[in-house]
């Protein structure tokens, strides 16, 4: 970042579409217009690998592979791969406003298996097979071999294959050959998607911001595939998961269960694992925002088998070594930090000397017993990207409504609520005003809704990511006041 500038958080499978979920197709380039009319420069979305647990994009089958249900069907339908009568008259679910995923996955997923049984390969199709073998070989048998255990976590497959026995792994790679291929074809199918699509943001003055989850779900294939690079025992079991100790939001702390990192062993191939994903990451977008960064330098280790997240230890994390080894190799990735929650003095060393931007969240500066905070806006950093909240808050509108006394007092006496303008506009001029060279706004707070637009409570299953704008939603009167303030505070 290098001048003042704005943009929209809105995640993909938000987009308004005919087919149960928002796609790469018609209606993203819709929104990038929108965008650009707004006088934006940047449309954050959030992880776009495939969903598998609770459908959270944070807990993806693989860190490199694409979400098959971002695919664009008509797409398919001009090649002559579906027809019209397939998209039409399938089970997408029957409220316009959410994603029900359970009938879009198996909706989906029929329709894909019938596109690629009309596939001929081709020679792009080769050629994506030999570029990605690297992680889309140990992916597609993953998946082939999901189905064909019926879902169950790799865990609980049997031992041969669980363990990658090379007899195993030719017997099924054989038995699941047309499956592994169809899982291929998606990856490809959804990346020549992404390439077009995000180069018609390019073409219109739209960088994406993409987010790297920093862990990986248990049940991915990048667990499976390389069990080394994490704190297993013999049994391929953790010895230790993820979360974050008790606080002021979780009197019982957040039990996240993921597998950490054995950053022993990443050491000594510089972090390799690391390197490629953030590389191939950097190819699909212009920015790349590393979820929980604090954990770079000091991460939250909880033994297996604990039912909470109180009884854990701080331990050392890779800090600089890693990013070293990251700019060595990927030298031009733009990255934002997220810094939010408990920080220590020495997490905060590590982002001053990453010189990565931090985050800044408007909503968590209202806090009357510590009246003068880091998320106020005249604290703010140059070098930092602020938000008026995340995709893990509440919208704006119902943070202010379930607010106490004092802390909508302190709110509309620092924002300047006024009777004539709404609450949304008056909180997206104050992160506008601020210091941060960006300022992000979720969709949510843009359209001024209250808690039907929020889209994940963490910690909760079910109901979660599903929040879906409308085609009308996207109206001339919230481009022109986005513009209007982008123009008075600097951010054209």
């Amino acid at each position: 970042m290098d001048k003042r500038s704005c943009g929209v958080l809105l995640h993909i499978t938000s987009l308004p579409s005919k087919y149960g979920i928002g796609t790469l197709g018609e209606e993203a380039e819709r929104f990038a217009e929108w965008l650009k009319s707004a006088g934006q420069t940047y449309w954050q979305v959030l992880p776009i690998g495939p969903t598998g647990y609770g459908d959270s994009p944070y807990q993806p089958f693989s860190s490199f592979a694409g979400n098959p249900l971002l695919i664009d069907l008509d797409e398919l339908c001009e090649q002559g791969l579906l027809s019209k009568s397939d998209c039409e008259n399938a089970d997408f679910g029957a409220d316009p406003r959410i994603v029900d995923y359970d009938k879009v996955s198996k909706t989906r997923s029929e329709l894909l298996h019938k596109a690629f049984a009309g596939f001929t390969d081709d020679v792009g199709f080769t050629g994506f097979m030999l570029e990605q073998k690297f992680w889309l070989d140990d992916y597609a048998l993953f998946m082939a071999l999901k189905n064909e255990f019926g879902g169950i976590p790799w865990t609980q497959w049997e031992n041969g294959i669980k363990f990658r026995r090379l007899e195993a792994v030719e017997q099924y790679t054989e038995k699941l050959s047309n499956e592994i291929r169809y899982h291929k074809f998606c990856q490809y199918i959804f990346f020549r998607q992404w390439t077009r699509f995000h180069n018609f943001c390019s073409q219109k003055g739209i960088k994406i911001i993409g987010d790297i989850p920093i862990y990986v779900s248990p049940d991915s294939s990048d667990v499976w595939a390389s069990p080394r690079l994490f704190e297993l025992d013999e049994k391929l079991c953790p010895k230790r998961v993820a979360g974050v100790p008790p606080d002021y939001f979780s009197k019982t702390g957040q039990l996240w269960g993921n597998p950490l990192y054995d950053w022993t062993t990443m050491k000594t191939d510089n972090y390799a694992w690391w390197v490629a994903r953030v590389k191939k990451s950097a190819e699909f977008f212009d920015m790349l925002r590393i979820d929980h960064f604090r954990a770079f330098d000091t991460y939250y280790a909880i033994p297996y088998g604990e039912k909470t997240a109180e009884h854990g230890n701080w331990e050392k994390g890779p800090g600089m070594n890693l990013f070293k080894a990251i700019a060595d190799e990927v030298p031009n990735a733009d990255i934002i930090a997220e810094d939010l929650g408990d920080i220590f003095d020495s997490v905060k060393q590590l982002l001053a000397d990453s010189g990565f931007p931090g985050m800044r969240v408007l909503q968590f500066g209202f806090n009357p017993e510590n009246a003068d905070n880091d998320h106020l806006p005249h604290n703010y950093p140059k070098n930092s990207v602020c938000y008026t909240g995340t995709h893990d808050n509440a919208t704006f509108k119902q943070w202010y409504s379930e607010a106490d006394i004092k802390t909508k007092a302190m709110c509309r006496k620092y924002i300047g609520k006024l009777f004539s303008f709404p609450l949304n506009r008056c909180a997206i001029r104050t992160a506008y005003s601020s210091p941060s060279e960006l300022a992000v706004i979720p969709m949510q707070d843009v359209l001024g809704l209250g808690k039907k637009g929020r889209m994940n409570v963490p910690s909760t299953l079910g109901g979660n990511w599903s929040w879906r704008m409308k085609k009308k939603d996207m109206k001339k009167r919230h481009a022109k006041m986005l513009r209007q303030l982008a123009e008075t505070y600097m951010r054209l």
